[in-house]
């Protein structure tokens, strides 16, 4: 069960970066670079969706869904 935590604390944590970098580029009029923050916050996202595909199996057997 740590581990899920875990991954859900390392999921929230990249989205919160990502969303503050994006703003502070964004009102210094920087939207090239906050466009690439964006743009590699949805890679690191997209290399993790295994471990989120484990984590709502692991919530289906929990609950027998």
């Amino acid at each position: 069960m740590e581990m899920t935590i875990q991954l859900i604390f390392k999921i929230a944590a990249v989205g919160i970066v990502v969303a503050l970098i994006n703003q502070v580029l964004k009102h210094s009029g920087r939207d090239d670079q906050a466009y690439l923050v964006s743009l590699a916050g949805l890679i690191v996202l997209t290399w993790i969706i295994p471990y989120v595909n484990q984590l709502f199996q692991d919530i289906n057997t929990l609950f027998g869904f």
